[in-house]
């Protein structure tokens, strides 16, 4: 794969981001009209930075460290990356007008546990983590996996998982939520 073919591949993620923010605001005012609450609002901008940042690591350090495509890592990366695009847009699916790229909570719904939420907690991070080491390695940029998986870690371990678990507690007092978190299962291990 030329550089110019993986930039192409860059930008394509970067389009779908796009598409992903357009169908969280329409999901957002659809929670918000039903009297959703937003909470964990302060990690987000860092959140936005940081997977801004992957994207343009991604091709700086390919372009500026020239480094090559290696037929043998970038192919698996490149099924790895499909993969997890298939699996955002399953939970997306899944989820309806209740997913969104926030946390928002809307009171009186029932939690959702069909598709990937039966067996996995926060199947859309599955994918996030699974992208965010693939796609750069795509072609072989090995400093920008290793320091967003590190980076990514730490945000979704210190503040987003638990900002979803408190939505989820919060829902459970109140019979449904719209996140990812208070999509799982009640029950089954935590």
């Amino acid at each position: 794969m030329s550089l110019a073919w993986y930039v192409a591949l860059v930008g394509a993620t970067a389009l779908e981001r796009v598409v992903e923010l357009v169908v969280s605001a329409r999901n957002a005012r659809w929670s918000f009209a039903r009297g959703g609450v937003e909470s964990g609002r302060g990690h987000f901008p860092a959140m936005v930075a940081l997977h801004t940042g992957l994207l343009v690591a991604c091709v700086g350090e390919a372009w500026l460290a020239d480094r090559p495509f290696l037929p043998w890592l970038g192919w698996p990366m490149l099924a790895l990356v499909l993969a997890s695009q298939g699996l955002r847009w399953w939970c997306i699916a899944t989820l309806g007008p209740r997913w969104n790229t926030r946390v928002v909570v809307v009171p009186g719904l029932d939690l959702v546990a069909r598709g990937p939420y039966r067996r996995l907690r926060h199947p859309n991070y599955v994918a996030v983590v699974v992208e965010g080491f693939a796609l750069p390695l795509v072609h072989t940029s090995w400093v920008t996996a290793l320091v967003f998986t590190v980076l990514n870690a730490v945000l979704l371990a210190r503040f987003r998982i638990p900002a979803e678990e408190r939505a989820l507690l919060a829902a459970r007092g109140t019979g449904g939520a719209s996140t990812e978190a208070a999509s799982a299962p009640r029950t089954g291990p935590r």
